[in-house]
């Protein structure tokens, strides 16, 4: 039996061996692959010394590109063996399914952002929560199916184009984010009647744009609900704000990328993207009204309740 393996192994290599110098290549190709992200984590982890020139981190990189480099050049039959299998598997991927080239570039580049540009996301798990406060009568004006509702969703929508070809698993989201940029840039902040808790509809709201902060949580959460997203309300000391449920971990790479490089890069230029995680493991980003673009820095972050519209 094990004979058979051993023949089957050799059979199969022979079959795909690459002629020299393309195995080398193929394999150094891969090694830059592998070395940029472990370089990222690794230098944004080690004490930088500041040579001249950035030639500590230089250095770091080719150390890194030699030791990759070896191990694959030692494993040589079995990385070039992977790489072929892996090639046909996207080829077949771009004809018959939806995983193939674009989607591996699309990601790899998202993973490289968010390593580069938001290495310490914050992550706060949400837990032990208190009753959320006013919790019917702010069921009650989160009008979703209300068509005003909707309608000013989709004029917000077609008014704030946002495009980013290549993601389009995302479009939903994207919608979101029309819909948080018509309000927040339109939204006037008007207290509630003297010694009253007065709760606007979303209805209203999204005729007037204005009201304090649990209106423009109602509004936020009732028209992103409306287009088929799911939103949250956070309930802090003082305040509400609302938050929409992006994914996992991986899902959020590629949305901090959306934002800070395609759809909102002036307004997010040199800024953290503000998002919780929850205790099953998905990624809310923050939509308050104090923010410019979605993901914005959080105005409370000690939560003591939150309110679900799944």
């Amino acid at each position: 039996m094990k004979h058979n393996l051993k023949y089957y192994y050799n059979d199969l290599a022979e079959k795909f061996t690459i002629q020299k110098p393309w195995d080398i290549i193929i394999i150094f190709v891969l090694n830059v692959l592998i070395a940029i992200p472990i370089f990222i984590i690794t230098h944004q982890n080690l004490i930088q010394f500041n040579w001249y020139l950035h030639l500590d981190r230089v250095l770091l990189f080719v150390v890194i590109l030699i030791i990759i480099q070896l191990v694959l050049q030692a494993m040589r039959r079995i990385t070039l063996i992977s790489v072929f299998l892996y090639l046909i598997a996207l080829f077949y991927g771009t004809l018959f399914g939806k995983y193939n080239f674009q989607t591996v570039f699309i990601e790899y580049q998202s993973m490289l952002y968010a390593m580069a540009e938001n290495p310490y996301p914050q992550d706060i798990i949400v837990d032990k929560l208190l009753p959320f406060p006013n919790k019917n009568k702010t069921l009650n004006a989160i009008e979703y199916e209300n068509p005003k509702v909707r309608d000013f969703a989709i004029r917000a929508i077609k008014k704030n184009v946002m495009e980013a070809k290549g993601y389009e698993e995302y479009l939903t989201i994207i919608q979101c984010f029309a819909v948080f940029k018509e309000i927040n840039s339109n939204w006037t902040y008007v207290h509630d009647p003297k010694g009253e808790e007065y709760i606007a509809t979303a209805s209203e709201s999204a005729q007037y744009l204005s009201g304090d902060c649990d209106d423009h949580s109602i509004l936020m959460a009732a028209a992103v609900k409306s287009i088929g997203g799911t939103p949250r309300l956070i309930h802090t000391d003082g305040h509400i704000y609302p938050e929409i449920l992006i994914g996992k971990r991986a899902d959020m790479e590629n949305i901090n990328y959306l934002i800070k490089k395609v759809l909102f890069p002036k307004e997010s230029a040199n800024k953290p993207i503000h998002y919780h995680i929850d205790e099953r493991g998905n990624a809310w980003l923050n939509l308050d009204y104090t923010a410019k673009y979605p993901g914005g820095p959080f105005m409370k972050e000690a939560i003591l309740s939150a309110l679900t519209l799944d």
